[in-house]
C-alpha cells in the first residue's frame, strides 16, 4: 500500500485557465497588464492593474462595441481585432495609462495572430513593449485578404451574411478606415471637452 501525498493542485492550474509561472513574471514587473481574450463570436481586451484584493480592470473593450462606430462586419476577424484594440488603448490613454505589458494567457503566440492584432491597436496609444515581426501586416489589418478571399469564393458562400445586410465584402477596407477615424475623432472630441 503506498503512503505517498497527494499534492492537490490549485483549482485553475488543474482547468487550464492560469499560467502562475507567467502571471508571476507579469505580476513582478508592476506594470498595467493587456490581457486579450477571444471568443467564438468576439475579442474582449481590457487594461487590468493587479490589487491585493484582486485585479482591478481599469478600462475595457469589446469587439460588440464597434458597432457603434459603424462597423458592420464580423466582430471577430483581424480589422475588427485591431479597432478593438485601438477603443481599448484610446480609453486607457484617458484613464492615465502611460504603459502596459501583454498578456496572452494561455494563447499560443502565432506571428500576426488577432492578439498581435489587438497589440498593434493599442500601440496607437499606449507604450507596450514588442516586436515589430509579430504584428500582422497594413493590408492583412484592413482586411485586403478577406475581401481577395471573398472575390475567389461562389455564390452563396460563407458571406452571404453580408448581402443580407446589404453590405459589400470588397468595401472591408473603407469601412475599416471610416471606423478608426471615428474611434480617433472620439477621442480628440473627448480631450477637448476635458480642456474646454
Amino acid at each position: 500500500m503506498s503512503r505517498g501525498r497527494h499534492i492537490v493542485v490549485y483549482r485553475r492550474k488543474r482547468e487550464r485557465t492560469t499560467n502562475y509561472r507567467k502571471r508571476l513574471k507579469a505580476l513582478l514587473s508592476k506594470r498595467v497588464r493587456l490581457v486579450v481574450r477571444k471568443s467564438s463570436r468576439h475579442i474582449i481586451a481590457q487594461f487590468i492593474a493587479y490589487d491585493e484584493a484582486g485585479d482591478r480592470v481599469l478600462v475595457s473593450a469589446h469587439s460588440g462595441e464597434l458597432k457603434k462606430f459603424g462597423w458592420g462586419f464580423d466582430t471577430k476577424n483581424l480589422p475588427a481585432a485591431y479597432l478593438t484594440g485601438l477603443l481599448a488603448g484610446r480609453r486607457a490613454k484617458e484613464a492615465g495609462v502611460s504603459e502596459a505589458i501583454l498578456d496572452m494567457g494561455l494563447n499560443t503566440p502565432v506571428r500576426g495572430c488577432r492578439i498581435y492584432a489587438v497589440l498593434a491597436g493599442a500601440t496607437g496609444f499606449i507604450s507596450i513593449p514588442h516586436s515589430k515581426e509579430v504584428l500582422p501586416s497594413d493590408a492583412r489589418l484592413r482586411g485586403k485578404h478577406i475581401a481577395e478571399f471573398a472575390s475567389m469564393e461562389k455564390k452563396g458562400n460563407q458571406f452571404s451574411q453580408y448581402n443580407k445586410k446589404g453590405l459589400n465584402i470588397a468595401s472591408i477596407g473603407d469601412a475599416f478606415k471610416s471606423v478608426q477615424e471615428s474611434v480617433k475623432a472620439e477621442e480628440n472630441r473627448k480631450g477637448k471637452k476635458k480642456n474646454g
